[in-house]
């Protein structure tokens, strides 16, 4: 294993970023190769600590000659969004001079080349340096996985809709709950902009390429057992794509989980502004009419309660980590069998 550290001039003189960037020479230069980064967005820490309990998994690979395809990883994704906190609190999701989310906003090039980037010096702040920075690591990888987190939810991807069903082993693999499937524009998101390159090119190719956001569960599940599992699905991916050999490893048998298009997620946007009691949690299944939350905006008065139901069946795959709401606030993901009647184009959130 190589270790090298990026460095990345700040905004006024004087200042720079740093991360860590960890490389595992593979020994068949047909095999794929694979990028894994965390914590784009600073404050999601599950993706660090699985790959913090996957990188003995890839050490003991690499002593036993078993990598096949070059394997590089990023912990720490975002030293920027790292370094911000607004009193106590960390603000890792949106880079606060420009306002600008993290995960908006890439660069989209349209081959795999990345001389075509633009130059970092030509860029007027840290947070479009950042990206074309991680957008170099990346390029050419044909297993590209932005490890990120929801606020409260299961484990789920996001997967661009021409990789679906080719990407099927991938989601078994990881033993997530859904997928969903997008298509078209997302903001410029890291994944548009790793999928980008290939949309135009060898379709066989494409087939290959694996590419996507894993979103594992909620902000405040850090824990050791949860990591070990997240690190062996992403152990399970590499084997059974071919970038590590390890026959001790079953392959991935059919994906069983949730699969729906982006168009058919509920984001149930709150009627009132107040506290938000749930009346239903991630995993659950729901039908249509259920209560789903009550929204308190006059407590103890008359009326002071608006309640929140389903608008169609579904599955209930994320929900907010904080209880206080404004009107209008999102405040679930519900997948559904049909088309939302809020369907939302590009990205689900800002």
């Amino acid at each position: 294993m190589e270790k090298s550290i990026e460095r990345i001039a700040g905004d006024t003189e004087g200042v720079a970023y740093e991360f860590p960037v960890f490389r595992f020479k593979g020994s068949d230069g047909t095999a794929p190769n694979a990028y894994l980064q965390a914590a784009l967005h600073a404050g999601e820490l599950p993706g660090t600590v699985a790959i913090d309990a996957l990188m003995p998994l890839l050490a003991k690979a690499e002593s036993e000659g078993r990598i096949r395809g070059a394997i590089t990883v990023v912990p720490w994704a975002n030293p920027v969004g790292r370094a911000q906190y607004q009193f106590t609190e960390q603000q890792g999701r949106f880079h606060l001079a420009t306002r600008t989310n993290f995960n908006r906003d890439f660069p989209l090039i349209d081959r795999p080349d990345a001389s075509l980037l633009p130059d970092e010096a030509s860029l007027a702040t840290i947070d479009q340096r950042l990206k074309v920075r991680l957008l170099k690591l990346s390029v050419g990888h044909e297993i590209v996985l932005d490890l990120h987190c929801d606020d409260e939810a299961v484990p789920y991807l996001y997967v661009p809709k021409q990789l679906w069903p080719a990407m099927e082993d991938c989601a078994a693999a990881m033993d997530v709950a859904a997928v969903l499937l997008w298509e078209g524009a997302s903001g410029a998101a890291f994944e548009e902009a790793s999928v980008h390159p290939y949309l135009g090119g060898d379709k066989a190719r494409l087939q290959r390429q694996v590419v996507t956001t894993v979103e594992y569960r909620g902000v405040s599940d850090v824990y050791g057992d949860l990591a070990k599992s997240d690190a062996d699905g992403l152990y399970r991916l590499l084997v059974g794509r071919g970038v590590i050999a390890d026959p001790s490893i079953a392959k991935a048998g059919p994906f069983k989980g949730i699969v729906a298009p982006l168009e058919n997620i509920d984001m149930m946007p709150a009627p009132k502004a107040g506290a938000i009691l749930y009346h239903v949690k991630p995993g659950d299944h729901v039908k249509k009419g259920d209560l789903l939350a009550t929204i308190v905006h006059a407590p103890g008065e008359v009326g002071g309660r608006t309640e929140v139901t389903a608008p169609q069946a579904g599955y209930i795959l994320t929900r907010r980590s904080h209880r206080i709401t404004r009107s209008g606030d999102d405040l679930l993901k519900l997948v559904g069998s049909l088309r939302s009647d809020d369907a939302r184009s590009g990205a689900l959130e800002v």
